[in-house]
């Protein structure tokens, strides 16, 4: 089957919010491509496999291509999804100067040859991803394995806000603790955090992609009675309850992996699902908004607990008073 290929140079800083226009425009598939040069440094303290080459990406750009079926009018999606990249300005978000360009493409050009690039990932202490395709041994009785087939949805670990993210949550979460993942994308950190011993996880994304993405990766890993993916947001949960979603609110951790201007937008929301000493971990967080996130934490009546960085992004453990 040939595929319609509609790439836009952009920054790393706007790739998440294009590859969601990108979804909603009816794209079968999404690949990223960041920059990747020798002065680059890559944290190996946890014994991660890299084998990626340098490229001719400049330091902070990106190229997002998008793949639709080649009966699809592109040029017609590109005339839909230019202006609300273009408005991403008004958001704080720079998406530098923006190059679009369409050809056609045939799947497998696009579908199977990323995967050789994916490889086991350890991320912490005691948690390592693998893709469904590769062979890999814990090495460690501790070390726990994550198996992954990310298909069209976010979250391979690769990411510095999702490895961010689970390193986190490997220093908060205890022994039978209830959890929820808002934003899910592939359902990485819902798995995690039953790996690492919560009870139950509540995982819920808006996008439909997302959840049967995360359902998939949950059945993967034998979890689907330890995590309820659920199509929601949280101000939904908190309206309507959790019954026959496998948790109790108050819980004791929230975790979200999404840009800094949508964790803006429910900061009370989970303060509400907290219980008074429980831990909001938040990631997804471009290093030009780290203080206007904290500062919204603290006003909505957290304490900051731990700041994390990997290159240019933050993550916020945050305790409710």
């Amino acid at each position: 089957m040939n595929w319609r290929e509609l790439t836009i140079h952009t920054t790393e800083e706007a790739v998440e919010m294009i590859t969601n226009f990108m979804h909603e425009a009816g794209a079968g598939g999404v690949s990223i491509e960041e920059s990747i040069y020798n002065s680059k440094l890559q944290d190996l303290s946890y014994g991660q496999w890299y084998e990626l080459e340098p490229n001719d990406i400049p330091e902070g750009k990106a190229r997002v291509k998008g793949y639709f079926p080649e009966t699809s009018s592109v040029e017609e999606v590109l005339e839909e999804i230019k202006p609300r990249i273009e408005e991403l300005k008004d958001f704080g978000i720079d998406a530098g100067e923006l190059k679009y360009e369409i050809k056609d493409v045939h799947e497998d050009d696009w579908a199977n040859n990323w995967k050789q690039y994916f490889k086991p990932l350890r991320v912490s202490t005691r948690l390592t991803i693998k893709p469904t395709w590769e062979q890999y041994e814990p090495e460690t009785p501790e070390e726990r394995i994550i198996e992954l087939d990310p298909g069209m949805a976010f979250g391979t670990g690769t990411h510095p806000t999702t490895a961010l993210c689970l390193r986190t949550l490997e220093g908060v979460i205890r022994e039978g603790d209830e959890v929820v993942d808002v934003g899910t994308g592939s359902g990485i950190l819902a798995i995690g955090a039953v790996k690492l011993g919560a009870k139950h996880v509540l995982a819920i994304d808006l996008d439909p992609v997302a959840v049967v993405s995360a359902r998939e990766n949950t059945l993967l890993n034998g979890l689907n009675e330890q995590i309820t993916v659920h199509e929601s947001d949280l101000l939904s949960v908190l309206k309507q309850g959790t019954d026959g979603l496998g948790i109790k609110l108050p819980v004791r951790v929230v975790v979200a992996n999404i840009l800094a201007e949508i964790i803006l937008l429910f900061i009370d929301d989970v303060y509400l699902a907290l219980e008074p000493g429980g831990y909001y971990i938040a990631s997804g967080i471009y290093k030009n908004k780290e203080q206007l996130v904290e500062e919204a934490l603290i006003k909505a009546g957290f304490e900051i607990t731990e700041t994390a960085r990997e290159e240019d992004w933050v993550a916020f453990v945050a305790r409710k008073r």
